[in-house]
């Protein structure tokens, strides 16, 4: 086990800074959430990042915005800018349930305290820099700048917002997963201290009768209903989200502008996907791995979790119109090479409280590993939003292979008893029948494997639903499906011996959800024999097709009306369907099945 000094992690304060021998930094990182220094920690990846580009940097996590600003002040100015995140979550999901109400745990936090970093963490901490060091640029990245980029609904303060880039007032926005971007931006501020604006990924604001840049990219430019037309009329913005989130997946974007206001918002199109040799090397940084000596005795629930873990690829092309996964790593694989990982991986072996089990191999989904088109061209013009809804792309490559192989390579290493796959593994892709016999009998051998070996007692899959018209809104499979999974599933445990669950997570309240359709979920949930509880009220976020499509009342795609359940007794009567077993729920849910007309379902869920 190696021993850590102090040093050995990016420095914290003025005293971390002496001990070596700095006086003066670069760049200063604030962040909303503990400094845990590992690659799944965005600060912590950003800031070795820059590191090891020859920078002097520091991290400040979660200061202390309610006192005389000390933590703000303490490192003094930097010689090129002020980075700042809200943190690995949107600030607002971190700290407030789908029904408004306060989180009991803050997972990113010592002890899971949650009055450590305040609402919207973006626009407080740039506000105090740009207050007290107003000559300095403050970049602001991270989810919640990256999905907040441009005009957004906001469901904790039930309003649309502008830009965060607009409200924040900071000099530069960079959305997305920020290495490529960030790394461009020092390379040129070393040279020229001034914010450049020819760089991807990056969103900047143009005032007053300034000339609008000249753009990089070769396609014309998109211009969006203003932020003022958005306020007016809802239909626009729905119909702005499309160009959104098309945009955000193309392997060859347009520039996107939006006036608010005497501002606009201009939106440089994302870099292609990184290398495998980029992303081995963001992985591959010296990290500990551990969270800073400072929160010693302390408990970071975010890291517990993690700390067994390997994430192998990023990116997710199951585009579901609920989850903000594409519109900020986007559609396309990009997977680590076998070398980065089982590096990863005999670093957790030499962890002092490390068991022999690993967590998690997975990824957004756990089975998108080296998954790509065949023929890379299409790709390139594709603006599909998914590349398996509603259909399984033909272009796709579903081959599990490469997958396979990771596992048995993992497996192999010693100190390595068992690897368990905890992220949601997506069935429709194993279900798939590909025109190629060898990646059908991949696929086979596959499943078989991973209810097999890598199954820690219970398996997480998301159906989400058991109403295909809603299913297909969500941009998910049938529920078919799901019953074909479970046959596969209950078929291996009993041959060979196993007593192991499938979890199936489902949501209620979601764009064009009914009542009704509940109540059927409910039905066909008790058929199964599951007593539900992996289950979640549906939380608009910002940038999702199903957020606009609940605020807006329109689909963004087809421009056509949509319900959505808003009110606490809609939702709530929604939710409540999930929980038929309960004795409690039996009555609300018999008034409920009789005020729709619905009689014919009590007997199927009660009996006569």
């Amino acid at each position: 086990m190696k021993e850590y000094r102090l040093t050995d992690w990016l420095p914290t304060t003025k005293k971390e800074m002496e001990l070596r021998g700095w006086s003066e930094l670069d760049v200063i990182l604030f962040s909303g959430d503990a400094y845990v220094d590992h690659p799944s920690f965005g600060a912590a990846v950003i800031g070795r990042l820059l590191e090891a580009q020859g920078l002097k940097v520091a991290i400040v996590p979660q200061p202390n915005w309610r006192d005389d600003l000390r933590d703000f002040k303490k490192l003094g100015k930097p010689r090129l800018f002020f980075g700042v995140s809200a943190g690995c979550m949107d600030s607002m999901v971190n700290k407030y349930t789908a029904n408004k109400r306060l989180r009991s745990e803050d997972a990113y936090t010592p002890d899971g305290r949650h009055d450590m970093r305040p609402e919207y963490p973006t626009i407080v901490y740039t506000q105090i820099l740009k207050k007290l060091w107003p000559d300095v640029p403050v970049i602001i990245g991270g989810i919640e700048a990256s999905l907040r980029r441009l005009t957004h609904y906001d469901y904790w303060q039930d309003m649309v917002r502008k830009s965060i880039l607009i409200e924040s007032g900071a000099d530069l926005l960079v959305y997305g997963m920020g290495e490529k971007p960030i790394t461009e931006l020092c390379q040129k501020m070393k040279e020229n201290p001034f914010i450049p604006y020819d760089i991807p990924q990056t969103v900047y604001v143009v005032k007053g009768k300034q000339a609008i840049p000249p753009s990089i990219s070769e396609k014309e430019d998109i211009v969006l209903h203003s932020h003022e037309a958005c306020l007016s009329d809802k239909k626009k913005e729905a119909e702005n989200f499309r160009y959104i989130e098309e945009e955000s997946n193309k392997y060859e974007a347009a520039r996107i502008l939006q006036h608010a206001g005497n501002s606009t918002v201009v939106v440089n199109p994302p870099y292609p996907p990184m290398t495998q040799g980029e992303l081995d090397m963001s992985f591959d940084l010296p990290y500990t791995r551990l969270p800073h000596p400072k929160y010693k005795g302390k408990r970071i629930p975010a890291f517990d979790m993690i700390k067994f873990s390997v994430n192998l690829h990023r990116g997710c092309f199951g585009g579901c119109a609920f989850c903000t996964i594409s519109a900020h790593q986007g559609k396309f694989i990009v997977s680590r090479s076998k070398e980065s990982i089982l590096k990863e991986v005999k670093a957790i072996t030499e962890m002092p409280d490390f068991k022999g089990y690993l967590s998690d191999l997975g990824g957004p989904s756990a089975n998108m590993y080296a998954m790509h088109g065949h023929d890379q061209e299409k790709c390139r013009k594709c603006k599909r939003p998914s590349c398996i809804h509603p259909k399984v792309c033909p272009n796709l490559n579903t081959d599990h292979r490469p997958l396979l192989d990771i596992y048995h390579a993992v497996d192999a290493l010693p100190g390595i008893k068992k690897s368990f796959i905890g992220s949601g593994v997506r069935y429709d892709l194993l279900l798939h029948e590909s025109k190629d016999p060898a990646i059908n009998k991949s696929t086979k051998e596959y499943t078989r494997e991973l209810i097999a070996k890598h199954v820690s007692g219970r398996l997480k899959v998301a159906p989400e639903h058991t109403s295909d018209s809603v299913l297909h809104i969500m941009r998910k499979p049938s529920f078919a499906q799901f019953y074909d999974f479970k046959k596969i599933f209950d078929k291996v445990n009993k041959e060979l011996n196993l007593r192991q669950q499938i979890i199936p997570y489902f949501i209620s309240s979601h764009p064009g959800c009914t009542a009704e359709d509940m109540a059927e979920l409910a039905v066909i949930t008790k058929r199964l024999d599951f007593h539900l509880e992996q289950v979640q009220d549906f939380t608009p976020t910002p940038m999702t097709v199903a957020t606009e499509a609940w605020h807006t009342g329109y689909h963004p795609y087809t421009l056509q009306p949509i319900f959505s359940a808003k009110t606490q007794r809609e939702k709530l009567a929604q939710r409540m369907f999930f929980f038929w077993y309960k004795p409690e729920e039996r009555k609300a849910i018999i008034q409920e099945l009789k005020r729709m007309g619905r009689s014919d379902l009590i007997d199927k869920l009660y009996g006569t």
